[in-house]
């Protein structure tokens, strides 16, 4: 199984948009940070995480030509509004890619792109829309998707109910604040835990960078790996505060994880 860290940024970026602070002009090219996302691979199978806005250019990187699902986290658009570069994949191998996640994150997506899910918006002759087929998930329940097992998770992220993801010994959780002994419960016994921490001070709807310290400590994943990171952080200094076993993740990183 191989995790690949298509993204590892916030909604805003790194370098932010009109900012000249040290990271955002950095040349370390771990410190450019486009928006969260990754892919899982298995057997063949490729499993997407999120639709994040740079998606065709994250999956050229990626030297990935195809996607066999989709797993939504939520609706925020740094998550979400890439989704019509799946496209290429649906005309390319001729069939709707199944799309999951959340139910009511299904819906905003529904909802929030209609030319895409509306049979009466046919495409004129010569061109194409995403074929997409939404399949909502129910946390807890574990199902298999493009042959791989998946355990679905439930977490908050302000108002939103948020999915985090475990695929065997693999757990992929962003955009939560917390995570709390029951879900802890189903986080035992992990190779690699992927955790979002946006800076080192406190955030309402995000955990900082000490709360998933702690939430590590908790889970006791043998190694675990920081997304969703901020210009607050560059990538070598963060690299050399961080405990043992916890590293910064960043664009393009893959991961190996053995069964």
């Amino acid at each position: 199984m191989r995790l690949t860290f298509l993204g590892t940024g916030t909604s805003f970026g790194v370098p932010q948009i009109g900012c000249d602070c040290a990271v955002c002009r950095s040349e370390d090219p771990r410190d450019r940070r486009s928006r969260s996302g990754a892919l899982l691979e298995s057997d063949g199978n490729v499993i997407l995480i999120d639709t994040p806005p740079e998606l065709r250019l994250q999956m050229l990187g990626a030297g990935l030509s195809r996607v066999d699902a989709v797993l939504y986290t939520h609706e925020h658009a740094d998550h979400v509004n890439g989704i019509d570069d799946l496209r290429i994949f649906s005309v390319r191998q001729r069939r709707p890619i199944p799309c999951h996640g959340p139910a009511e994150t299904l819906e905003r997506v529904r909802s929030g792109f209609p030319y895409i899910f509306d049979d009466a918006v046919r495409p004129y002759e010569g061109t194409s829309k995403p074929q997409l087929d939404l399949q909502p998930l129910e946390p807890g329940k574990e199902v298999t998707i493009a042959g791989v097992r998946v355990l679905p998770l439930a977490f908050r992220h302000g108002h939103l109910r948020v999915f985090g993801y475990r695929f065997g010994p693999l757990a992929y959780i962003t955009d939560v604040k917390a995570v709390a002994e029951a879900e802890r419960a189903h986080l035992a016994h992990l190779k690699v835990l992927v955790l979002n921490a946006l800076w080192w001070r406190p955030h309402p709807t995000h955990m900082s960078i000490g709360e998933a310290i702690d939430t590590a400590r908790a889970v006791g994943a043998e190694r675990t790996y920081l997304t969703h990171l901020t210009h607050e952080t560059g990538h070598a200094l963060l690299a050399q505060q961080l405990p043992e076993g916890i590293f910064p993740a960043y664009d393009g990183l893959t991961v190996e994880v053995g069964g």
